[in-house]
């Protein structure tokens, strides 16, 4: 007897998914609730498991398509487990463990610059290790195929050498002359070629797309800049990052800060944190605030809710949390559903100033960048201190400038002065004279 694997609902609304990949091979046994696929929505990575155990076979192809609901793969439940197949679950659980770990390090190593490799030859000598000169096609076929370059170079010095060969060396050699310049361009695997490679768009990035333009056309999107002299954090940080990390287990970041201080603006200015619904305003008396967070495919915006009535640690690890979620594709609809303000970073990628686009139907989105030391006046004095441009962009429609230029404003102002986040933006002082 077989079974249907049908898709399954990721939320409501959505009516179509992509067959991200199948983590199984067709054809081969697998295990109840063992998982066989993945799938994108416009909104998260889901995994589907297999309802029984028995033989599987494919009814659609990673990349396609598919209505909700749709029959993706049938289980033959009659089929039993091929010999020398069945182990034991703590066996099966280090396996994976094992092989997630061993996935990930070929991922590091596939992003790290691909340098020349230095061998010593039968002299002694220090030489230069040539890398192959590959084109898109032939990389992508190598790694379907589990083929390296070492094992193709490996192959080919053992290859004989036949006078068929030498001819064709004879007839080419002019036309791949090695200069200077291109031996640069064949150490990279770069240049040369006229391949090209088409991918389908995943959902995740159709969506962002439609979304992205839809904001520009639907609101009347502008921003606002200032700068913030980062010192005291700086020195915040210099000075508590040890016992912070031995009290609380996690490392003391910049994102902590800005969540605090934005949770506090908000409350000063509670048309920066409301949302338009229809012809109404929706004011909130939480703070529900967004992290941009780049994924494997693409940016994905978590909340951290109720962010308003957490401490720095508590911002720290929840965000920690979410940030891992992000890498590995484990996160909810319920986890980016939501939020009322958006924060995103794009100086952890060397932006100096950028414009943000906003998170609908949010009203605004504050965006950080690159910390750089710069000459600022102090007390009529010119001194150097690490300083972030920060941008504002919000929908005009219900933020006036006013309240957009202040809120900016309150949170340099909370920034350079950290101690105000603990009396609700007041001044220590007003707030021991009852003031």
């Amino acid at each position: 007897m077989a079974i249907e694997i049908k898709v399954p609902s990721p939320g409501e609304s959505i009516i179509e998914v992509q067959l991200a990949n199948w983590l199984v091979e067709d054809g081969s046994f697998v295990e109840k609730d063992q998982d066989i696929a993945e799938i994108d929505s416009d909104k998260a990575t889901l995994s589907i498991a297999a309802e029984e155990s028995g033989t599987i076979h494919f009814k659609a192809s990673a990349g396609d398509t598919i209505d909700v609901g749709a029959v993706i793969a049938t289980i033959d439940v009659d089929a039993s487990a091929p010999q020398g197949e069945k182990e034991s679950k703590s066996d099966s659980e280090k396996m994976a463990v094992k092989e997630e770990k061993t996935n990930k390090a070929v991922e590091e190593t596939k992003k790290q610059p691909k340098t020349a490799e230095k061998i010593v030859d039968s002299e002694g000598k220090a030489s230069q290790e040539q890398k192959l000169k590959l084109s898109p096609l032939a990389r992508k076929l190598m790694e379907k195929e589990n083929i390296s370059e070492q094992e193709l170079m490996d192959f080919f010095k053992h290859y004989r050498v036949d006078t068929k060969d030498i001819s064709f060396f004879k007839e080419n050699k002019d036309k791949h002359e090695v200069t200077p310049s291109t031996q640069f361009l064949v150490q990279n695997s770069w240049g040369g070629a006229r391949d090209e490679e088409r991918k389908k768009m995943s959902m995740l990035r159709k969506k962002l797309s439609q979304r992205l333009v839809s904001v520009k056309n639907e609101t009347a999107m502008l921003t606002t800049f200032n700068e913030v002299n980062m010192t005291p954090i700086i020195e915040i940080r210099k000075k508590y990052k040890e016992v912070f990390k031995e009290q609380h287990g996690i490392g003391l970041g910049f994102m902590s800060f800005f969540t605090k201080a934005v949770t506090e603006a908000l409350h000063l200015f509670p048309q920066v944190n409301a949302q338009i619904d229809g012809d109404e305003i929706v004011y909130y008396d939480y703070a529900d605030i967004s992290i941009a967070v780049s994924g494997p495919k693409g940016l994905v915006v978590p909340v951290v809710r109720n962010a308003e009535t957490m401490s720095l640690a508590a911002i720290e690890r929840k965000i920690k949390e979410l940030a891992v979620k992000a890498r590995d594709n484990k996160l909810s609809l319920d986890e980016m559903t939501g939020g009322t303000f958006t924060i995103t970073n794009g100086g952890v990628f060397g932006s100096m100033l950028s414009t943000p686009i906003i998170n609908p139907p949010q009203s605004a989105i504050l965006g950080m960048h690159n910390i750089v030391e710069r000459p600022i006046a102090v007390d009529g004095k010119v001194e150097i201190h690490p300083i972030m441009y920060v941008a504002l962009s919000y929908d005009h429609r219900i933020i006036d400038g006013r309240e957009s230029v202040s809120f900016l404003v309150k949170v340099k102002e909370l920034l350079e002065n950290p101690v105000k986040m603990m009396f609700g933006s007041k001044d220590p002082i007003e707030v021991l004279l009852e003031l």
